[in-house]
């Protein structure tokens, strides 16, 4: 059985396409980026402690640990809209105040994107150019 921040995860990562082989578990989703670069996205409180306001986001690496974190405040990418967060009331847990539009979750989702990018853009910088054949390829007419 899932609880709420895992089914608020899966409607913004459950496909796939921002954080590969998602995982969800407990209160976090856990993927991979490529390489051996990992990332975990969970729902984190502010000053107030059962108030989760921000989804924050870690790059790891599968063997040295942390690479960076980017906290995304849910009031930074949707605006003003009454201050939107979950409100987690003795273990009970659900959207306060805002309830997110499907238009909403996009924008969590392209935030995150952008974030990840910059990482998967340095996986395939890091790739070296695939080797040169030393051996020339015989031309038409000229088959051995």
């Amino acid at each position: 059985m899932s609880n709420f921040f895992e089914q608020e995860l899966r409607k913004l990562f459950a496909d796939g396409s921002i954080i590969e082989s998602p995982q969800f578990v407990g209160r976090a989703c856990l993927g991979t980026l490529g390489g051996d670069l990992r990332v975990r996205a969970q729902f984190v409180t502010g000053i107030i402690a059962n108030q989760y306001n921000a989804l924050k986001i870690v790059v790891l690496n599968r063997t040295d640990g942390p690479v960076d974190t980017m906290v995304l405040k849910l009031k930074d990418l949707l605006g003003t809209k009454a201050a939107p967060y979950i409100w987690d009331d003795s273990g009970k847990a659900q959207w306060y105040g805002y309830r997110p539009t499907i238009a909403d979750y996009e924008t969590i989702r392209q935030a995150t994107d952008d974030y990840l990018s910059v990482f998967r853009a340095e996986i395939h910088r890091e790739r070296p150019p695939a080797p040169k054949s030393k051996t020339p390829h015989p031309r038409r007419g000229q088959e051995r």
